[in-house]
């Protein structure tokens, strides 16, 4: 173009025009000037398309690279992001097939049945020599897995060649993101056995603590029938209502204990249907007429509310905590109110009762497996399951449980049911 731009230029303004003569010297110096301003100028041009191709290039790639990172931190499973990998390089870059070779699992993870001549021979060869081998021919690449010094495993990649630099910066990233997943699986394992260690020395301490109250009551009772074969007909019925109570106690502690682990693996199922809460409240409060005995009650359940969809028998369960508690931590002749309603297609039932109330610390705290109250670990017995399985219970339901309390003047629980 310089060369069709010169003749141009003595064909049209040098004289003589309209011809490629040269009538004067110093044209020829005017011609010779405009020639090489052209050439330096279409060199100049060239170079900085040049340039700015390249750029685009990088900056299409490091897109590449940002988004392939950011795949690798969708998953903290090992198994489920190395089977990714090599689908999200396919994706990512364009490439036909690519493959990954992990030293501490011995194993190959592909992105499709197609291995491009990609075997496991090549993958291992490239991971122990820790050098990378690019074959242009075949258009295929083998990187080390390198992070820090050391070397994890290898990757391959057919079908496209990619620039080295991006070769060697998508290993580092997969080096980073499988030394990533294998550390949230060791702190995993770690936090489960902590949490594990941890639950079994609470369950222990609570269980061990609440055994031995109807045990003792129970041996005494046994003891006094073996020891004393003259007691009065009156006298062994009480030992023997002793002994059934503290039996039912016992049995009852066994099978909350049963019921919370169940509930945590996710294997009770629920029988849902729509249900009154008012029949269920009334059959929790059939069941509990001793315990609530020295309390008045006070329903506020409107007749007219809708069904809700529940499991009935386990929603009474929740109202037999929710009510047991409120009649064991508040005081002889206190109220204790049950109320209902719908709001916002939500059925919400509360317990209020007229206790000590429990502090905003503890509140964040109550519905934790095995814990009690500071103030009444002593005075009141439990084993801090109740709630634990209540909000269970509440949670599988779909609902939501909560607490509101102030100090010195009681207590509310309540949770809620979606009514459809």
């Amino acid at each position: 173009m310089a060369l069709v731009a010169t003749l141009a230029f003595n064909y049209f303004f040098l004289p003589p025009l309209g011809t490629f003569s040269i009538a004067e010297p110093q044209n020829w110096i005017a011609l010779f000037a405009f020639l090489v301003t052209a050439v330096t100028a279409s060199q100049l041009s060239e170079r900085a398309r040049r340039e700015a191709r390249n750029a685009n290039e990088r900056r299409r790639e490091l897109e590449r690279l940002y988004a392939f990172s950011q795949q690798l931190l969708s998953s903290d499973n090992a198994a489920e992001l190395l089977n990714a990998i090599p689908r999200y390089i396919v994706d990512s870059f364009g490439v036909r097939s690519a493959a990954l070779f992990l030293a501490s699992r011995a194993d190959i993870y592909r992105s499709g049945p197609n291995i491009d001549g990609m075997d496991a021979h090549d993958l291992q060869l490239c991971c122990l020599r820790s050098e990378p081998r690019i074959d242009r021919t075949n258009q295929r690449a083998f990187i080390p897995l390198i992070l820090g010094t050391r070397v994890v495993g290898s990757m391959g990649i057919s079908g496209s060649l990619l620039s080295r630099q991006t070769l060697d910066a998508i290993g580092s990233l997969i080096a980073i993101a499988v030394e990533r997943v294998g550390a949230i699986e060791k702190l995993s394992r770690a936090e489960a056995a902590r949490e594990s260690e941890q639950l079994r020395s609470l369950l222990l301490d609570s269980v061990a603590h609440e055994f031995r109250t109807p045990l003792t009551a129970i041996k005494a009772s046994v003891t006094s029938l073996l020891s004393s074969p003259g007691l009065l007909p009156a006298e062994k019925v009480d030992l023997l209502t002793v002994i059934n109570e503290e039996s039912d106690r016992l049995n009852r502690l066994v099978g909350e204990a049963a019921e919370m682990a169940q509930l945590d693996a996710g294997k009770v199922e629920l029988q849902i249907e729509p249900a009154r809460i008012r029949d269920v409240v009334d059959e929790a409060l059939d069941e509990l007429k001793q315990v609530l005995a020295p309390h008045p009650l006070d329903i506020r359940i409107p007749d007219d509310l809708a069904p809700a969809r529940m499991d009935s028998a386990r929603i009474k369960e929740v109202l037999v905590h929710l009510l047991e508690n409120a009649a064991k931590y508040s005081g002889p002749d206190s109220l204790i109110r049950i109320t209902a309603e719908l709001k916002n297609e939500t059925l919400t039932t509360s317990i209020a009762d007229r206790g000590p109330g429990i502090d905003d610390f503890e509140q964040a705290l109550v519905f934790d497996k095995f814990y009690r109250g500071r103030n009444q670990r002593v005075q009141v017995h439990g084993t801090g399951m109740g709630l634990a399985i209540s909000k269970a219970i509440v949670e599988a339901h779909g609902g939501h449980i909560g607490v509101t309390s102030q100090l010195g003047h009681g207590t509310v629980f309540y949770f809620s049911l979606p009514v459809e």
